[in-house]
């Protein structure tokens, strides 16, 4: 099923809504990213969005490199080195502290898309760098349920529809509300991934699972196997 979006203003392919996107605000990422990036150390953020997480980064002092396949979602972003790409066809010839991959964009239901979303990672960190990942573990899978979300303000968050559709594959449809009179909706698939399929698939871009660095385990922390590393801040 493909990714699909409504509601005002610009959608982008993977029906992410431009303009809802640009009314959140960032949660603990920057400090995540703070825990194992060298102050002032480069970052290269896929699937940056509006940038809703690199502006406070940047803000932070860390160097970012913000890749988006949106035109749309780029031309909001501030302060930070661009580039227009797909993630999995990224080559940048640079090697970062930190590679950062937000929007559980790892449990894609396509198994070719995820190997090479993932050797993107690994080719654009450096030898001890840090890859951060935030996925969708096996456990919150099972959880969802049709009006699970979260009010933050003036936005809200619901899912409207989830349907296993094939075992181990999810197809769902959120709704995103603004204030009173703004709804978009973004329907998507996901794939289940069990801890020990998601170290399987870093292996194969020889990534190491190094640990889970928040306690609901959405965010994971690979490495390439060299020391380096701890930078708690």
């Amino acid at each position: 099923m493909a990714n699909t979006g409504s509601g005002p203003g610009p959608i982008t392919p993977d029906g992410s809504p431009v303009d809802f996107y640009s009314v959140l605000k960032a949660g603990d990422e920057p400090g995540i990213v703070a825990q194992v990036t060298p102050p002032g150390g480069s970052v290269l953020e896929l699937g940056c969005g509006v940038g809703r997480v690199t502006h406070p980064l940047v803000e932070r002092g860390f160097q970012v490199v913000a890749v988006d396949e949106s035109p749309e979602m780029l031309a909001r972003v501030r302060g930070a080195e661009t580039v227009l790409a797909r993630v999995e066809e990224l080559r940048l010839d640079r090697r970062f502290d930190t590679v950062m991959m937000a929007s559980q964009l790892v449990n894609t239901v396509d198994d070719a898309v995820r190997h090479a979303l993932l050797a993107t990672c690994a080719r654009h960190v450096k030898p001890g760098g840090a890859v951060l990942l935030q996925w969708m573990p096996a456990e919150a899978h099972d959880r969802w349920h049709v009006g699970m979300g979260r009010v933050d303000g003036d936005v809200t968050i619901t899912m409207g529809a989830v349907e296993e559709v094939s075992p181990g594959i999810f197809h769902a449809t959120m709704r995103y509300t603004y204030g009173d009179d703004k709804l978009w909706t973004q329907s998507f698939s996901s794939r289940r991934l069990t801890d020990d399929d998601l170290a399987a698939d870093l292996a194969a871009v020889r990534l190491r699972l190094d640990r889970f660095l928040t306690e609901d385990r959405t965010w994971v922390l690979a490495t390439t196997g060299e020391e380096a590393v701890p930078f708690t801040s």
